[in-house]
């Protein structure tokens, strides 16, 4: 059977996504900038493309299944943003029409099971360490005997899952106070790299800052938003709006939870909570932007080495959230570092929520192409501010090159603080 979108169910996401259409003007420049055309060579694989197939079929002009394997094949990275010279605010158009069509399509069984697993696990770390620690347990037999289309959550997980960090309700500044803030401590990033957090509130609390660790915090809900669960995506930023207490800033060390959050009132428009969304989301910074408008972590002992370190752009920090120099500044005041940027840096790494599980072809892809291009930099190690990011560059770098480390930019921050 097919199906349309029932204009009637557009709502309150009628004005943002009315306003995305009429503003593009079908000139092109997203082309060059979209990973996913680059892959797919095909029109209706590119931004203009899907911006016509979603205006078709919100006007009833077209059937949705037509549509959606195009849909479903965007990446999300939002490169075409900042590539477009008349302000399409892609974002406000391709995830409402992902929670709409959601409500309409049909999906294989199999697709619905694996969906409801992966929204059952990955925003709840100790679920997600459960079953990733089971799932390595199995071993080489999970592999066998997963459908094929699950497979590719197994080559995501380490080799062997670091210990959890049980993170303390609030952490003390040292040394003269300067700020209090709020961490917004990730769901993955618990269970693949709890060392990240850990180094957060080291450079922070080093700097004068006193961090609290809601306790009442979920995941942000960019999982569920991006693959169409709205219900689910309203449930946990209005968690989060009530678990955030007012502080100086609302801090983030995850690309894809930043830019979550900065969508918060686009997830609740049209509710009561859509002003307290908005609240919360102008208090949301990056860790590296908040270390910068702070002025630094402070003196960095010189260890008298030079490091060439390669900077990834993680998509929801440069093109999510318009991040793109503090980081590079955070790490050129560590003494002897070197940046080199990358070939082909505004292209997605391929590692974009659940796109490796959904489309692991193109994902795969992508990843080796951004692991060959880190190689050719010359760089003995990699930074990037999100921990999709890492996880695809260290599955990718291992496969090719191991030798080179792979961290997030506040991991090198904390060891060049503490002189490791």
């Amino acid at each position: 059977m097919l199906h349309k979108i029932d204009p009637g169910k557009v709502g309150p996401f009628g004005e943002p996504m009315e306003e995305a259409v009429r503003s593009c003007v079908h000139c092109g420049f997203c082309l060059a900038a979209c990973p996913t055309y680059g892959e797919l060579g095909q029109e209706l694989d590119t931004p203009r493309g899907r911006i016509v197939l979603m205006k078709e079929v919100l006007e009833g002009g077209l059937e949705m299944e037509e549509a959606l394997p195009h849909l479903d094949a965007c990446l999300g990275c939002l490169a075409c943003e900042p590539a477009c010279p008349s302000g399409v605010e892609y974002r406000n158009l391709i995830s409402p029409f992902r929670a709409l069509a959601e409500e309409e399509r049909s999906r294989p069984l199999w697709e619905k099971v694996r969906r409801r697993l992966v929204s059952l696990t990955l925003p709840y770390p100790n679920r997600f360490r459960a079953v990733a620690g089971m799932a390595k347990l199995a071993g080489s037999l999970a592999g066998r005997i997963l459908p094929k289309a699950m497979r590719p959550m197994m080559e995501l997980l380490p080799s062997s899952l670091p210990p959890g960090q049980k993170l303390q309700e609030r952490y003390e500044a040292q040394g003269e106070h300067r700020a209090t803030v709020a961490l917004l401590a990730g769901c993955a990033q618990q269970v693949l790299d709890p060392d990240i957090n850990v180094a957060t509130i080291d450079v922070l609390t080093h700097s004068g800052v006193e961090v609290l660790v809601p306790r009442g915090q979920t995941c942000c809900g960019a999982l569920s938003w991006h693959v169409g669960d709205h219900r689910a995506a309203k449930d946990f930023a209005r968690r989060n709006i009530e678990a955030f207490p007012e502080v100086d800033a609302v801090i983030t060390n995850a690309a894809g939870c930043g830019s979550g959050v900065h969508e918060y009132p686009l997830i609740l428009k049209g509710t009561d909570d859509e002003e307290q969304a908005a609240e919360l989301a102008a208090r949301v910074m990056d860790i590296s932007v908040f270390l910068e408008q702070l002025g630094g972590p402070g003196e960095i002992p010189d260890r008298g080495e030079e490091v060439t370190i390669a900077y990834h752009d993680a998509c929801h920090l440069s093109n999510g959230q318009g991040v793109r120099s503090d980081p590079r500044r955070l790490l050129r005041r560590i003494p002897g570092v070197k940046i080199v940027e990358l070939c082909d840096a505004h292209l997605c790494c391929g590692s974009a929520g659940t796109y490796n599980i959904d489309q692991p072809e193109v994902a795969a892809s992508l990843g080796e192409q951004k692991a060959r291009a880190v190689m050719d930099s010359g760089a003995v190690m990699v930074a990037s501010g999100n921990i999709g990011c890492l996880t695809q560059l260290k599955v990718h770098l291992g496969k090719l090159d191991d030798s080179i480390r792979v961290r997030h930019t506040i991991q090198i921050l904390r060891d060049a603080l503490k002189g490791m």
